[in-house]
């Protein structure tokens, strides 16, 4: 298990810290990404994808214990989450993220870059327990 951890810590890492990058150099990006929300075909895509990954995520790492893996598996599930909101409430679904979007978006972006640092420090050995 402790590979499965170490590997998705470096996978969502690394995820998280490349979107902090492209939406701090392209903030036009996350407008045009609510924008698209409002495209069925594109909503129904990103949903298969989210449940996708969501799904992959919590069954190969489901980890319930106090330490840095709970993050991993909060990932997973909010990934599924968000995918099943998406598919089967669309427009509420969508209208909620651009609500999020708009209000938190400063604190989403630090969160993105938090996360994303701790998850590599973790996964690259930079942090122990």
């Amino acid at each position: 298990m402790e590979n499965i951890s170490i590997f998705l810590s470096k996978f969502w890492g690394w995820y998280l810290i490349i979107f902090f990058t492209i939406l701090t150099f392209n903030p036009k990006r996350i407008l045009q990404l609510l924008k698209d929300l409002k495209d069925q075909k594109f909503v129904i895509l990103i949903s298969f994808i989210a449940i996708i990954v969501g799904l992959l995520n919590i069954l190969s790492h489901n980890v319930w214990e106090n330490d840095w893996r709970l993050i991993i598996t909060l990932i997973g599930w909010s990934a599924l989450f968000i995918g099943l909101s998406l598919f089967i409430f669309p427009i509420k679904t969508s209208k909620f993220l651009e609500y999020i979007n708009i209000k938190f978006v400063q604190l989403i972006y630090m969160l993105l870059f938090i996360i994303g640092v701790f998850l590599l420090s973790k996964a690259y050995g930079f942090i122990y327990n």
